[in-house]
C-alpha cells in the first residue's frame, strides 16, 4: 500500500470510531440490560444476584430528548442530567428510591444505583442505540 491508503485507512477508522461514540453522547435513544446486580444492606455487606431476582427490567430505555427512563412498566422522568468527557450522570427518584444512572461515553457501559434508608442495590449493563 502507498501512503496515502494508509493515510486514507486511519481517517476511515477514526471517522468510523466517531461515529459509534456518537451514540452515547446522549442524542440518541438508547435500549440498555442489566446484566449483573448487587443486593446491599447495612451490616450485612452485599450479595451478587440475577437483575431479574431484585425486580428490575430485562430491557430499559433512556430517552433523552423527553427526559425519561422507560421501563416496561413504569416511565420515570429524569430529574438531572450531567453530561461530562467521558460520561453522562442521569439522576431521579421513584417508588421510594433515588437512582443514578451513570453512562460510558465511549463504549455504553452503565452503572446503575438505588438507594434508600433500608437498601441499596447496584446494576452494571450496557447499552446499544436501537
Amino acid at each position: 500500500m502507498t501512503r496515502v491508503t494508509y493515510i486514507v485507512a486511519a481517517l476511515v477508522l477514526m471517522m468510523s470510531g466517531a461515529a459509534i461514540a456518537g451514540d452515547f453522547d446522549g442524542s440518541k435513544l438508547l435500549i440498555c440490560a442489566p446484566v449483573e446486580a448487587l443486593d446491599c444492606g447495612p451490616g450485612e455487606g452485599c450479595s451478587k444476584e440475577r437483575p431479574e431476582d431484585i425486580g428490575a427490567p430485562n430491557f430499559l430505555r433512556i430517552d433523552f430528548a423527553n427526559k425519561a427512563i422507560v421501563g416496561p412498566k413504569q416511565t420515570t422522568p429524569i430529574l438531572v442530567m450531567d453530561k461530562s468527557n467521558d460520561q453522562i450522570l442521569l439522576q431521579g427518584k421513584e417508588l421510594g428510591y433515588a437512582w443514578t444512572l451513570v453512562l460510558a461515553q465511549e463504549s455504553g457501559t452503565m452503572t446503575l444505583t438505588m438507594v434508600n434508608h433500608e437498601a441499596a442495590f447496584v446494576l452494571f449493563g450496557s447499552c446499544t442505540p436501537p
